[in-house]
């Protein structure tokens, strides 16, 4: 456990109360929360231990917590809808975006996919982010720097159909409606073997980027669908939760292949798609 004072200099704090409903705030002397279970005073929570127990104006308890990332990203203000933790983590992977990494992003939207991109390329990496709408990509600054992660990335107020400033980058990420139409710019951004991604909500959406990179050295593609089900920690009635999300999105992810490699045999384990010109 994290044993240091929470300081009265903006830090961000994390209440959770015994029905497990989440509330977080940007500390502030003089501050309140207001709740169904009653008024929290920002100043009995500043000075306090990570993890330590108070109680509302009405005896209520809650734990005080340091916010987690998927806390942050879950109450996020929002222009548009955001990339949720279950896919992000995967992309992540899928990627290889670690410290250190080169990443390009196009649509940033409320910033939720900026911030996991930066938190995992940090410190040494650097995440380059475009957005068309000035206003959305404002949001995405504030929602950053809520959780001082801004520094490691520069934000672009631009269409990306003007292209990337960037070349040789390790990974490309597009969150627009028509991802297909930037593939040479995805190209362009690229370093041999770098990483390109996307997410789409419909299968003839999936189908289009498939059909545009036909055209591309995009290939090593990979294409999957990721459902989450939570359960009720019970321990003597433990089952599903009654509802679950049914779909979010489709996940395209390849490989910039420019050069012609020799002929090998699929691995029939994890079958892939690749595009028959490579093996021409």
């Amino acid at each position: 456990m994290d044993n240091r004072p929470i300081a009265d200099s903006g830090d961000r704090a994390l209440l959770l109360d015994h029905r497990g409903n989440r509330f977080i705030m940007t500390l502030e002397a003089g501050g309140r929360l207001h709740t169904n279970l009653g008024v929290i005073l920002h100043d009995a929570i500043i000075g306090l231990p990570w993890g330590h127990r108070i109680e509302s104006h009405m005896g209520h308890p809650f734990l005080v917590l340091r916010p987690s990332l998927a806390d942050s990203i879950a109450a996020l203000k929002r222009a548009t809808q955001i990339i949720y933790p279950k896919d992000a983590a995967y992309l992540l992977v899928m990627m290889d975006i670690h410290d250190g990494t080169q990443v390009v992003e196009g649509g940033t939207g409320s910033g939720s996919f900026t911030m996991m991109l930066a938190r995992a390329v940090a410190p040494s990496g650097h995440v380059y982010t475009y957005e068309a709408v000035r206003d959305t990509l404002n949001l995405a600054r504030k929602n950053l720097a809520l959780v001082d992660l801004e520094r490691h990335v520069t934000f672009y107020h631009r269409d990306i159909a003007a292209g990337f400033d960037q070349r040789d980058v390790d990974a490309v990420f597009l969150d627009v409606r028509e991802p297909g139409d930037y593939l040479d710019h995805v190209v362009a951004a690229l370093r041999p073997g770098g990483f390109f991604a996307t997410l789409v909500p419909t299968t003839n959406q999936v189908s289009d980027v498939l059909a545009a990179m036909q055209s591309t050295p995009l290939a090593d593609v990979e294409i999957s669908e990721l459902l989450l089900r939570h359960y009720k920690p019970v321990p003597a009635r433990l089952r599903p939760d009654d509802r679950m999300i049914g779909h979010t999105g489709f996940l395209i992810v390849a490989r910039y292949l420019p050069f012609a490699a020799a002929p090998r045999p699929p691995n029939p384990t994890r079958p892939r798609q690749t595009h028959d010109q490579f093996w021409s």
